[in-house]
């Protein structure tokens, strides 16, 4: 699982930062997370590859998430995209893209799919054979959603040793993987556990976007790998985060250490501090694994 941030900054871009966007890459998918103005131009930046995405979250439609979008869905045109593009986001959305397609007279060649959400509950809205995704729902100042994602339980891993003891067919390996027992050359019966080891624990990463401090969503991230929680605000400026719906980098520690989590990422930083360090500083008080996010970098998760 990687995590590559496009951007990670709050409202206004810059030169040098870039508002919400990031691509997670798990179990051969790449999804886009939330679409800022200058995502396209990070992507290409960053050598990412746009005709693998077919997946893209949209937490809230606050510009600084969602107004690049209608560039990229435009330029997927242009570069005479086939795949379907799938869309999961807040109700309105596809309103918008629509009546920018139908003004500009600019119709995708390939397939739009929005899948609309109004849900206040949490609810799964993707998966597959290989990741569930689910939505954690947020307390912001517009209906928003964060997003888990969570790999499935992967294939046993075969003990080539007590395979090769046992003189078990080849033809079995892939039922000995998925956990069946199986005979081996002799007829005998070989108990699966004896010749396999259990597959890696599966991964999870937990994006939470922009939210008042909300301690209701712990039960959804509990034990997570990784959270990302936005953090707008030092200490110095709390008192603006519960009129704006905002968290601090410390109210976002505290959600980290009562989801018992592995490690958190900080993001969403106002574009008032000149130095981001403090952010870390802050939440360490709490919660002891801290990173933090900046457009460029990339966590090996």
């Amino acid at each position: 699982m990687k995590l590559n941030i496009l951007g990670c900054y709050s409202a206004t871009p810059r030169t040098f930062t870039n508002p919400t966007s990031q691509v997670l890459e798990i179990n051969n998918h790449l999804f886009l997370i939330d679409c800022g103005e200058g995502t396209q131009v990070q992507l290409r930046k960053h050598k990412i590859k746009f005709n693998r995405i077919k997946h893209i979250f949209i937490s809230h439609l606050h510009g600084d998430h969602f107004f690049g979008l209608v560039g990229l869905i435009s330029t997927f045109r242009l570069l005479t995209r086939e795949a379907d593009l799938h869309i999961y986001a807040p109700k309105g959305l596809k309103e918008v893209i629509i009546l920018q397609m139908k003004l500009a007279k600019s119709w995708t060649n390939y397939n739009l799919i929005f899948h609309e959400l109004t849900s206040t509950e949490s609810q799964v809205i993707f998966e597959d054979d290989k990741v569930e995704v689910s939505t954690i729902p947020l307390d912001h100042r517009v209906y928003t959603n964060g997003f888990l994602f969570k790999e499935k339980p992967g294939d046993r891993k075969l003990d080539m040793n007590a395979v090769l003891n046992e003189d078990i067919e080849i033809a079995y390996y892939r039922k000995l993987k998925q956990g069946f027992d199986v005979e081996n050359k002799n007829g005998d019966l070989v108990k699966n556990e004896t010749v396999t080891f259990p597959p890696e624990k599966p991964k999870s990463y937990a994006f939470c976007s922009d939210t008042a401090y909300n301690e209701a969503i712990v039960p959804l991230i509990k034990n997570a790998d990784v959270i990302y929680h936005e953090s707008t605000f030092l200490e110095q400026h709390a008192h603006l985060a519960p009129k704006t719906k905002h968290s601090t980098a410390k109210e976002a520690a505290k959600i980290a250490k009562l989801a018992n989590v592995g490690k958190l990422i900080l993001g969403h930083y106002s574009t008032r501090y000149d130095d981001i360090n403090m952010f870390k500083t802050e939440a360490n008080e709490f919660f002891e694994n801290v990173e933090l996010a900046d457009d460029g970098k990339v966590f090996e998760l």
